[in-house]
């Protein structure tokens, strides 16, 4: 009878393994949408306007940017470049957290193996004398276990699957983040190094004009001295003179603001960096006509945007797979007994094993909540994507449109200041001839001076769009050789 009642017990158990079994070997389908990627904004073969369809998009953020601040030839930005991505803290935030994101899918991928574990445990017990079951009253004995737990959710709706997928793309998205945030710190550092070698060259002309205003008061003076001219004279060469030194501290705090900005891109104290003046001496880069659009593919927003949009996909299965029952097997073995020295004698063995099945059946509609939420925040992802791309699109023709503008107005500028030079030439003659006041001279002088110093700064802005635009492609306009590779 004892013989029976055991192999009973070890049919039923086979059976509920096998079942347990069967079912694993069904938990590789998931509940919920397959993920694909949604139509975004069309791209042309060349930047010419926003586009109006839509179509499939393919981010490559895996694609080599390069040292594209190189082009400048300037190797003190270089070293800036490489202090920035070395001590930078925004970008030492954004690794810590893709540190994070990463730990979190690990997370989530330990669901998918089997939970094992053991435990010692050792109890001193005395039984009621009424206890209703038999036992040993008035006595006190001891009970050492040792048990070995396993557990393992059957997979069967994909739930952990996707959980993981969720996790994964959200890893993803961190990484993309931080080359987002390191293309956007290096073309900051560019755009502000730019500037500052552009106020070194604003204020090295300023110093020559006031030098030379200086000799002009000089010159006024004698002649003053001599009777030749009046006071009002020297009083406008003056004016002139000190009109000009009194600009020149303007452009040290503006200088002093760029220099602070570098020093904290850098990960350095403000009070203890220090760049040496040196007027702008950057060469003039000529960018192609026509760019290809699948430059800017390699923009990081747009796939961290798009890997965004995968993680919200799979979150839609998870809660989905919520409705469905959860399966898990479970089991216990080990050895129990009165003493250390039996403990481990077969006889002394324990086990227990089974499947066990939870199925919701009342959630006071949180379940269908959950699922809206996540549909919801799916469809919010993929227009916060639509946008990033529309907006990219947007940023690169708003970019080029300026650099090109810009451009345009320094070869102008240029031109003007023959003009104004010349313009200047003639008054100083007419005014040694005795046949002007020095007020034309010092018109003159001020919109030479004026001129000059605005193609000085258009110089700069033009650089810096070039930055700027580098920045909106996700890197330089060089194409990446051998690229062969669909995303």
């Amino acid at each position: 009878m004892n013989r029976s009642c055991r192999f009973d017990h070890f049919v039923s158990m086979a059976q509920g393994l096998v079942l347990a079994l069967t079912l694993m070997l069904f938990s590789g389908c998931a509940v919920g949408p397959d993920y694909q990627r949604p139509e975004a904004t069309t791209i042309p073969d060349a930047y010419v306007g926003p586009g109006q369809d839509w179509k499939i998009a393919a981010p490559r953020a895996d694609l080599s940017r390069g040292n594209w601040w190189e082009i400048f030839g300037d190797a003190e930005l270089n070293q800036l470049e490489a202090d920035a991505i070395a001590a930078n803290q925004d970008l030492k935030v954004a690794v810590s957290r893709f540190a994070q994101a990463r730990a979190s899918a690990n997370v989530a991928e330990s669901a998918l193996f089997p939970r094992l574990g053991i435990s010692v445990q050792q109890v001193d017990q005395r039984d009621s004398k009424h206890r209703p079951v038999g036992g040993k009253p008035d006595q006190t004995y001891d009970t050492l276990t040792v048990p070995f737990d396993f557990s393992y959710e059957i997979d069967l709706w994909g739930r952990v699957k996707r959980s993981v997928e969720a996790a994964t793309a959200t890893a993803q998205a961190s990484a993309d983040d931080i080359e987002s945030i390191k293309l956007s710190m290096q073309a900051e550092v560019a755009a502000n190094y730019i500037t500052l070698r552009t106020l070194d060259a604003d204020k090295a002309l300023l110093l020559s004009s006031i030098a030379v205003y200086r000799k002009s008061l000089e010159l006024v003076r004698n002649r003053r001295a001599g009777g030749m001219v009046s006071d009002l004279d020297v009083a406008q060469a003056e004016t002139v003179l000190k009109t000009a030194e009194a600009q020149v501290p303007d452009i040290a705090i503006q200088r002093a603001k760029y220099q602070n900005a570098l020093a904290v891109l850098t990960g350095k104290t403000a009070s203890l960096f220090q760049l040496p003046e040196r007027p702008l001496d950057l060469p003039t880069l000529i960018i192609p006509p026509g760019l290809p659009s699948e430059l800017l593919e390699r923009r990081p927003d747009i796939a961290a945007a798009e890997r965004r949009m995968s993680a919200a996909n799979a979150n839609i299965g998870v809660a989905t797979a919520a409705f469905f029952p959860t399966i898990k097997l479970s089991g216990i073995a080990g050895f129990q007994s009165g003493g250390l020295d039996m403990l481990f004698d077969w006889p002394s063995n324990f086990w227990a094993v089974g499947p066990s099945v939870t199925l919701p059946l009342f959630q006071g509609g949180q379940l269908n909540a959950t699922l809206r939420q996540t549909k919801a925040v799916y469809e919010e992802t993929v227009a916060k994507y639509r946008q990033t791309v529309l907006g990219a699109f947007a940023e690169v023709e708003n970019n080029l449109a300026g650099e090109h503008l810009l451009t345009d107005e320094y070869g102008k500028v240029l031109d003007a200041l023959k003009s104004g030079r010349r313009q200047q030439e003639i008054a100083a003659n007419r005014y040694s001839a005795g046949l002007a006041t020095y007020l034309e001279v010092a018109t003159a002088q001020n919109v030479a001076l004026g001129i000059e110093r605005t193609g000085v700064r258009l110089r700069g802005q033009q650089l810096v769009s070039v930055a700027a635009l580098i920045k909106s492609l996700g890197g330089g306009w060089q194409a990446p050789e051998n690229d062969t590779n669909d995303s």
